[in-house]
């Protein structure tokens, strides 16, 4: 089970809710999971965000296993210049 840490500009999709167990293997899986739990969350998810998994900051983790355990945050990217 990870437990999974949601930024403010998620939360209008939670509910208000921050933080949620959540049992994957993937984080295919894990998005997947959250888009059945919160409708909308996977094509929110898919327009550009980074994953941290245990403080490790993978922008493209889609396949990256999730340990048991984990602390998993999504991080909005950033842009300009």
């Amino acid at each position: 089970m990870a437990t999974v840490h949601f930024p403010s500009s998620l939360r209008d999709l939670t509910g208000g809710v921050a933080d949620v167990e959540v049992d994957a293997s993937t984080v295919r899986r894990l998005i997947a999971a959250l888009d059945e739990r919160y409708p909308g969350m996977g094509e929110r998810l898919a327009e550009g965000v980074s994953v941290s998994i245990n403080g490790e900051i993978l922008p493209d983790a889609l396949y990256e296993d999730i340990p048991d355990g984990a602390e998993i945050h999504f991080l909005p990217t950033l842009s300009g210049g």
